[in-house]
């Protein structure tokens, strides 16, 4: 099956037809710049600016950075709250004027790798983690996704963990590979305590780099970066057409 698969992140948009048997892209991803928080006018013409890129006419799969429960989209971080409420498989069906369907962000990411990737064939409790804008998380358990774990929302000095320990939060504070790691394995240490994974998977676009940074982290649950590093979410999002 051929879906055109869109993964929505705090500074972009960005899509390719996946073959949802393979896991592959079918060609390069096309990027669409976006503004955090993110009008629901722009995020519509990103959308619609990807389906018409690649000419499509067939499904599309969309990853979403927020709580999605039937189409529907719940608490939102990034993008803000003026998408809360809205019925995101209708907007981008008008959009692009394809059939779609909505996941998480994370959550369509940790379908990808558990399916194709490096949570492939793994029992027990398995979390991806992705770490960019903000930190999302997908979480299973024998191979069955918990939809909207949002993980990086958990509280740390009174706020959420992902403004002490997102991607993002390396370049805005200037920290080097090995503080970025000390406040990631600060992170690890309480996600451990609450769920005991015996896998962590990291994702977004820090996987790219997991060369720089993985000798510096501690944890007990064994760490690896997503094998479909920054396009897992693309794939996660189109595999929600076989779900």
């Amino acid at each position: 099956m051929k879906v055109l698969g869109i993964d929505i992140g705090g500074s972009a948009f960005k899509g390719a037809p996946v073959d949802t048997k393979t896991g592959r892209l079918l060609a390069e991803r096309h990027r669409v710049e976006i503004k955090s928080p993110c009008s629901l006018r722009a995020g519509v013409a990103a959308a619609r600016e990807i389906a018409r890129h690649f000419q499509w006419k067939g499904p599309v799969g969309i990853g979403f950075p927020g709580v999605i429960q039937d189409g529907r989209i719940g608490a939102v971080g990034n993008l803000g709250d003026v998408w809360v409420g809205q019925s995101g498989a209708t907007l981008f069906r008008r959009a692009t004027g394809c059939p779609v369907r909505l996941v998480n962000d994370a959550d369509a990411a940790g379908l990808a790798e558990m399916r194709f990737g490096a949570g492939r064939g793994r029992k027990g409790t398995v979390i991806l983690l992705t770490f960019g804008t903000g930190i999302g998380s997908a979480l299973f358990y024998d191979g069955q996704l918990v939809p909207n774990a949002e993980l990086g929302h958990i509280p740390w000095r009174g706020k959420p963990f992902e403004r002490y320990a997102a991607a993002s939060v390396r370049k805005r504070a200037r920290l080097d590979w090995p503080e970025w790691a000390q406040r990631v394995n600060v992170y690890f240490a309480t996600v451990e305590r609450l769920f005991s994974p015996q896998l962590i998977i990291i994702g977004g676009g820090v996987s790219k780099k997991s060369d720089k940074f993985l000798k510096f982290i501690r944890a007990h649950a064994r760490v690896v970066p997503a094998r479909h590093q920054n396009d897992a979410g693309i794939v996660g999002a189109a595999m929600t057409w076989e779900q």
